[in-house]
């Protein structure tokens, strides 16, 4: 059991529901993105009792214009009110998106801790959920959300250049490692690489983060680029994640063709 200290002054914000815990007979601990103060957690006294107050807003991905109290110690801020924007009913319209949907609230949830969200990072989470919840789930929408997020979190692997010398990468298989920073020329890859990345996929991944961060539609890869791209956020992401993702194995399970 924890004990909740005395509510400091109210407050508002939009809000993007990353997930809920019920916790004893009727409560609710909530889990949410704001722009401007990144993720927080909050205590929904009686939320699953009381359909008045807030209703189907605390759902994950709902987003709403939450009303809470911060509190003078402890990590829980006091959830008061709710208003529904938008639920997001078309997330749930088959598994795949379903699952796609919770990977992509986990994976900026464990990239970015309380001080680390900003609202790049708030926009681009919303224009993934809003562009799945009107198209469905797609390969392309994952790798898009992974390798922008990356860039925010300041974890973008080098694409275009030598992550050693910083010298142009010749054409064909080239040599890339998330642990040496990314791509390597020949002369100062030395058997560190642990893929070998063609260069017009290399470009395609430069490319895409010249893109604006909340622009999904329209994006249409090759097979190549989706089977080396994930390769090489895949091994990105296992150097900066500080735990596996719960979702990222269900997920997978979708595209076993692509799967790498």
């Amino acid at each position: 059991m924890f004990y909740l200290s005395r509510p400091m002054k109210p407050q508002v914000s939009q809000a993007i529901i990353l997930h809920h815990t019920d916790y004893g007979e009727a409560d609710r601990i909530v889990t949410f993105l704001t722009p401007d103060q990144g993720r927080l957690k909050g205590f929904a006294r009686a939320a699953r009792k009381s359909r008045k107050r807030f209703g189907a807003a605390l759902e994950p991905f709902a987003e709403v214009q939450l009303h809470w109290a911060a509190r003078s110690s402890g990590d829980l801020v006091s959830l008061r009110d709710a208003e529904l924007v938008t639920l997001r009913s078309g997330l749930r319209r088959d598994l795949e998106t379903l699952t796609l949907a919770s990977y992509g609230c986990e994976l900026t949830e464990v990239l970015f801790d309380e001080s680390g969200a900003s609202v790049d990072v708030f926009q681009l989470l919303q224009a993934f959920l809003d562009h799945l919840d009107s198209e469905g789930y797609s390969v392309e929408a994952r790798l898009l959300l992974e390798i922008r997020l990356l860039s925010l979190a300041g974890y973008v692997p080098h694409l275009q250049h030598c992550a050693d010398c910083f010298g142009p990468l010749p054409n064909g298989a080239i040599g890339f490692s998330a642990a040496a920073d990314g791509s390597l020329c020949p002369a100062c890859d030395g058997g560190r690489a642990t893929l070998k990345i063609d260069r017009m996929t290399l470009g395609t991944f430069g490319r895409i983060l010249q893109t604006p961060l909340t622009s999904f539609a329209d994006f249409k890869l090759s097979l190549r680029s989706r089977q080396e791209g994930q390769l090489l956020l895949n091994d990105s992401l296992r150097c900066h994640l500080h735990r596996p993702l719960k979702s990222l194995e269900f997920l997978n399970r979708f595209s076993p063709s692509e799967t790498v």
